[in-house]
């Protein structure tokens, strides 16, 4: 009996060692932050901008007394004011895989150009969420993500899991033409329960032939923002759906297709989660040049 408790002691101990390991090597050795420089410039909540916004481009930033007011925004879920000024949403109710989706859809008027170049911003604090894959997605270069115009659902999405993991999904049509994940890393620890703040980025290069894309995380909400993804799809970045699905749509597209086109619609994203949510802007951005 002595000799197991023992064996079982040496064993914990073991655990716990590779744990602490595996952990160091994660956050120390396999995440290096690379350093990057900004516009310098903020925005009207004081937020530092990654890039300018193009000359007579697009901005969009949410009226947080009225968030609905403009038109442009739409949560298409209750949204609730909290006594320190940000909104609760916990998504509208769906069976099935994702529960309490949130689709927070920041729209195109008639006569303006689509979203194509942009730097999406928000702070969000989730309360709720089944850890570790539960998501906060920002996602551009679409329209509508509905199974009757399934071609119009094409999206670059910027992630970050519940448990702190970043990295980029793309979409080239809705829902049979999903990639697996690229650029993954583990950026931080759990995100439930603080404020974080989240950028995507995302821009085409050489030529309109390729794109590149960014995100970047401002850990304690002190607008101190550190880039933690960086991917370019300059081809073969295919999806993971069989033939006989994908074009099954016939949307015209190859299995890697870059998706280079702009969108109606940039995404504030959300399944499973409760969360509250601030200072959500969308701008159009000049490119750095190549």
């Amino acid at each position: 009996m002595g000799h197991s408790r023992k064996s079982l002691a040496v064993l914990g101990i073991v655990i716990i060692a590779a744990i602490l390991i595996a952990s160091y090597y994660y956050y120390y050795i396999s995440f290096r932050p690379a350093p990057f420089k900004t516009t310098g410039k903020l925005d009207v909540f004081g937020i530092t901008e990654i890039y300018p916004t193009k000359i007579d481009g697009r901005e969009w930033f949410i009226d947080m007394n009225n968030p609905t007011s403009d038109g442009i925004f739409n949560p298409q879920s209750n949204i609730t004011r909290q006594s320190d000024g940000s909104w609760e949403i916990s998504g509208r109710y769906n069976t099935g895989k994702f529960n309490n989706e949130v689709r927070m859809e920041v729209n195109t008027p008639l006569g303006q150009p689509e979203w194509r170049d942009v730097e999406m911003t928000g702070y969000a604090k989730v309360t709720v969420a089944n850890t570790p894959f539960d998501s906060l997605v920002w996602y551009a270069r679409g329209g509508m993500h509905d199974s009757l115009v399934p071609c119009e659902g094409t999206s670059l999405k910027g992630r970050l899991t519940a448990n702190g993991a970043a990295s980029w999904i793309k979409e080239i049509w809705h829902t049979g033409g999903y990639t697996n994940e690229r650029a993954k890393v583990q950026a931080t620890d759990s995100i439930v329960g603080r404020w974080i703040g989240w950028k995507a980025v995302m821009y085409n290069i050489n030529d309109d032939k390729a794109v590149k894309m960014e995100s970047y995380l401002d850990d304690k909400a002190k607008n101190k923002w550190v880039r933690v993804t960086e991917l370019i799809d300059n081809g073969g970045w295919d999806s993971n759906r069989p033939d006989s699905v994908f074009y099954s749509a016939n949307c015209g597209k190859t299995k890697d297709y870059i998706i280079t086109n702009g969108g109606k619609i940039a995404t504030f994203r959300s399944d499973n989660l409760i969360w509250d949510f601030k200072n959500l802007s969308v701008r159009e951005i000049r490119a750095p040049s190549k």
